[in-house]
């Protein structure tokens, strides 16, 4: 009985330190649900847990091959409806990435962010909010970018919804990122949630990062200072 109480109260004191540190986190957040408090105070034991099992860390790099397809010829739907042509990244390097509300790895909007502001001079951060994984991104278009703005504070471009899984909907964009015959290489798509591309200023695929990829790692950090 005595061993009993021991941990009710310890799972008690676990619980109250666990509430606090959640509502700490969550101090500057507008509009979350529970789920997405919760979500983003476990974000670095998360990370660090992948890290550990070695889940969604895969890197790939390209081996000089050029796109057959040209990526500066595509075209995507921003999320408020406009067009967005690909023409204007030419000079830039680009990182792509689908995103969603509410996931494991949904803080690294603050990561993106960062990255954004840090060499935006150099780099564009494209998001495409996606709810092809466990269905983690219900919201609308509207809902999505009030979501991100509120809470992140991203100023990067955010694409309408869609799907970036292979397949008869899969996002234009995204088909060439994950297809060989397109991109000249890289057959791989996302994984899940925050999977990330990096096209370089000539419109060349040079890099798929998996989710636990923060992008704030030495990983993506070192190919934008080349």
């Amino acid at each position: 009985m005595k061993k009993l109480k021991r941990i009710l109260v310890v799972f008690i004191l676990t619980v109250i330190v666990f509430t606090g540190y959640t509502l700490f986190i969550n101090r500057n957040s507008v509009n979350m649900t529970v789920r997405q408090k919760v979500l983003k105070a476990v974000y670095p034991a998360w990370i660090l847990f992948t890290k550990l099992i070695g889940k969604n860390n895969l890197a790939l790099v390209n081996q000089h091959a050029k796109p057959p397809v040209a990526f500066h010829s595509l075209q995507s739907k921003l999320i408020d409806g406009s067009t967005f042509d690909f023409a204007n990244l030419k000079g830039k390097k680009v990182l792509l990435v689908n995103t969603a509300s509410d996931c494991g790895y949904t803080h690294q909007y603050e990561d993106l962010q960062a990255l954004y502001e840090k060499y935006n001079q150099q780099l564009i951060i494209l998001g495409f909010p996606a709810n092809d994984f466990k269905e983690q991104e219900k919201g609308t278009d509207e809902e999505i970018a009030v979501f991100c703005k509120r809470n992140y504070g991203v100023s990067f471009p955010l694409m309408t919804k869609s799907s970036v899984k292979r397949g008869a909907a899969q996002n234009d964009v995204f088909r060439w990122l994950s297809d060989s015959t397109k991109n000249g290489w890289n057959n791989k798509q996302p994984t899940w949630n925050f999977s990330k591309y990096l096209v370089n200023e000539e419109g060349i695929l040079t890099h798929y990062f998996d989710p636990s990829v923060s992008p704030l790692s030495d990983d993506v950090m070192n190919e934008l200072k080349k």
